[in-house]
């Protein structure tokens, strides 16, 4: 996979893909500033998660309109961007949204003013490597998981939103290795 890199969006083509795809799977980089309680919707049934201030990454994917969900994400229910979405709206040339509702779990911690997203890894591919990929997170020595299953409603066995060891060698690993067998960083 060879990257487009910018200092907050990482493109990555999937080799295996013969033409241009309008999707692919992500991952955001979210910084979280202080300690909080999240509801995330629905998720065990409304339960508090608590959240330590640091690092986090959640895994997703949009196999139709990836551009579209990207900036999605980078916009909170008032309007107000997250620092990566300038960028977003440059390199797909869309416009942000001009209203959301919270709908994925990831929704309502983006939502926070303590929480921000700071730089997306995104894969352009057709084929569904997302569990793939959060089954390497959850393996990574580096990540933690907050809560079992969070942001993973329809990948039973997995969790998508992970917590990222203070100085953590993930992100340099990330674009290198086998998505599909999830040998990532290898």
């Amino acid at each position: 996979m060879s990257p487009e890199i910018s200092s907050q969006l990482t493109i990555l083509t999937d080799p295996a893909q013969d033409a241009p795809t309008p999707g692919g799977v992500y991952l955001l980089r979210i910084q979280i500033a202080e300690p909080l309680s999240v509801v995330f919707g629905r998720f065990r049934k409304g339960a508090v998660i608590s959240l330590s201030a640091g690092e986090y990454v959640y895994v997703g994917s949009a196999l139709v309109g990836l551009g579209r969900r990207l900036l999605r994400h980078a916009t909170r229910l008032d309007g107000s961007a997250h620092p990566v979405r300038p960028v977003l709206v440059d390199h797909f040339g869309l416009t942000p949204p001009s209203a959301k509702r919270l709908r994925w779990h990831v929704d309502y911690l983006l939502d926070r003013p303590e929480a921000s997203l700071t730089h997306i890894v995104a894969i352009k591919t057709e084929r569904p490597i997302e569990s793939s990929i959060a089954g390497w997170l959850m393996a990574h020595p580096d990540t933690w998981i907050p809560a079992t299953g969070l942001g993973a409603s329809d990948d039973k066995g997995h969790t998508h939103l992970l917590g990222v060891a203070f100085g953590s060698s993930l992100w340099q690993e990330l674009g290198v290795g086998d998505w599909e067998s999830g040998r990532v960083g290898e």
